[in-house]
């Protein structure tokens, strides 16, 4: 009898120039096996070279966003006297906040659950969260005796400032959506009903927009925080030039004197 392969553990659809990268391993709450960090380091990287792609949606199926580590494939590495962490962040969660976080075009969060450990992580490296009313976000780390990985040490001070970051990691306990859209963690919460819809309308508008600009704009917010104004300021001037040498710009400055709406191609 031939044997069904396992399904995909994540799902690529493109329309209107939004990649939507769905975490497909619902039954796990998509939780981060080897097959699913490969094929979401991958995906990124694809939907980030892809200059018919303005915006990126990160997502998942069923009732979580993403848990993080998948804990029965980590248990049974360290059975096996194989416990690969440092490995695993290197070879995969760092490339894949890497990708989130430095793209060259915006990307969203759609947290329809729960997103805790490097799921969270993986939420705070995007430019925009949005959630539905019954998502809830746990550092989670710390609860099994673990340091943060995947970028939490830097975004998550970052958003909520250091101090409440030291809090939220060293007491994970499951934030409700209210909550952290009052610190600062989400964009925006919607009910279920609302979620799929607000999600579509919120990334078809960004991938619409002048997207060399959005891109450059991350470039900028992310350099400044890690260097002093006068560098901050070359910085800012060299992006200046690209965006001013754009296809874009010049549509939006003809748009503007015509008193027109610009359409922007994103180049």
């Amino acid at each position: 009898m031939t044997e069904t392969p396992p399904p995909d553990p994540l799902q690529l659809e493109t329309a209107d120039a939004v990649a939507w990268v769905r975490l497909c391993r619902p039954d796990a709450l998509n939780s981060l096996d080897t097959a699913l960090k490969e094929a979401l380091r991958d995906t990124l990287w694809q939907v980030a070279a892809d200059p018919d792609v303005r915006c990126v949606v990160l997502t998942g199926t069923g009732r979580a966003f993403c848990v993080g580590q998948d804990l029965k494939e980590h248990l049974a590495n360290l059975a096996a006297g194989d416990a690969h962490l440092g490995t695993t962040v290197t070879e995969h969660y760092n490339p894949i906040v890497e990708a989130l976080a430095g793209m060259d075009k915006p990307v969203v969060a759609a947290l329809n659950g729960v997103a805790a450990g490097a799921g969270l992580s993986f939420a705070l490296a995007c430019d925009f969260r949005v959630a539905v009313a019954t998502a809830s976000l746990n550092t989670s780390f710390a609860g099994i005796g673990l340091s943060c990985d995947s970028g939490a040490s830097w975004h998550l001070p970052r958003l909520v400032g250091p101090a409440k970051a030291k809090e939220l990691l060293y007491f994970p306990r499951s934030v409700p959506a209210a909550e952290a859209l009052e610190l600062g963690l989400l964009t925006k919460v919607v009910p279920a009903e609302a979620f799929e819809d607000t999600v579509r309308e919120f990334a078809t508008m960004l991938a619409h927009g002048p997207t060399l600009a959005y891109g450059s704009i991350r470039r900028a917010v992310a350099y400044s925080s890690t260097h002093d104004l006068a560098a901050a300021l070359v910085h800012e001037g060299e992006l200046m030039n690209r965006t001013g040498a754009s296809t874009d710009h010049r549509a939006a400055v003809d748009a503007f004197v015509a008193k027109q709406r610009p359409t922007f191609t994103g180049r």
